[in-house]
């Protein structure tokens, strides 16, 4: 099957990813080896997932060439000075084995984080050919703005997004501009199957709510999805989900936009006001 790409001025990413997050050791690399051979051609990792070194031997194992992967990694918020930054993005890179990543994100921000030497540092990561794109990833609105307002242009915004959550304000200031949003977590955790309006919805396309709630976000212009998946069950039920797309009829789309969206399922103690 093939997965659509999202292209922007600054990126070209398919739509549908691989997440990465708790695959670890052999079952997480034979996972991400399985995906690949699916026809998977995005993966997202990070370092502070500990599972680099997996991912990177999953690509070797798949023997594709390496052009043909769009991989994402990232950086975690206690390294955002500039020499740790740059020290995170060779570890990176070593443990994937791979001279270059297509996109590297800050991974949460960090309260007095030095911005403009962040911007500085993955400005001459790219120029040195060690990234092709970076971005950021649970930046709230205020900080979007503190980043234009720097002269900064970030390809992509990673957050978490599924029906049950709403992020139109980062939604309206990434579409204008270009910015992709990639929804992690576009699954709520699994708690999306339990929703009766998703659940009526599928079974009138006899598929899953989960894939119904995927659907609902890859049908989003500028919406990029990274499903964690480790069973072969799991990701090909992913990838079906990019079929449903069009099939959802206008009806059902405002239904799914009608459902509660304040149910966020990530909230570490370090995360920042996402009011701000």
């Amino acid at each position: 099957m093939k997965i659509p790409v999202l292209e922007t001025s600054r990126i070209a990413i398919p739509k549908l990813g691989l997440g990465t997050f708790k695959m670890t050791g052999a079952e997480g690399q034979a996972g991400v080896e399985g995906a690949l051979a699916l026809g998977y051609r995005h993966l997202d990792t990070a370092a502070r997932y500990e599972n680099e070194a997996e991912v990177g031997a999953a690509m070797a194992a798949a023997g594709l060439p390496r052009e043909q992967i769009f991989l994402t990694s990232k950086v975690w918020w206690d390294s955002l000075e500039p020499e740790a930054l740059r020290r995170s993005l060779d570890a990176s890179l070593a443990k994937l084995r791979t001279s270059y990543l297509d996109l590297f994100l800050v991974h949460w921000p960090a309260p007095g984080m030095d911005l403009p030497g962040i911007i500085k540092t993955l400005g001459a990561a790219r120029e040195a050919g060690l990234i092709r794109a970076w971005g950021v990833s649970n930046f709230t609105p205020s900080l979007m703005r503190q980043l234009e307002q720097m002269g900064a242009e970030p390809a992509c915004l990673q957050v978490e997004y599924h029906a049950l959550l709403s992020q139109k304000p980062l939604l309206d200031w990434c579409q204008p501009r270009d910015i992709a949003l990639t929804a992690y977590s576009p699954l709520a955790r699994g708690i999306l199957a339990e929703q009766p309006v998703l659940r009526d919805i599928a079974s009138s396309h006899g598929v899953s709510p989960l894939q119904v709630g995927l659907a609902w976000l890859l049908r989003q212009h500028g919406v990029v999805a990274i499903p964690k998946a480790s069973r072969r069950e799991s990701q090909q039920a992913n990838l079906d989900a990019v079929q449903l797309m069009s099939r959802l009829t206008v009806e059902e789309i405002a239904t799914i936009d009608r459902l509660p969206k304040d149910q966020r399922q990530v909230q570490p103690d370090f995360a920042p006001d996402w009011n701000s």
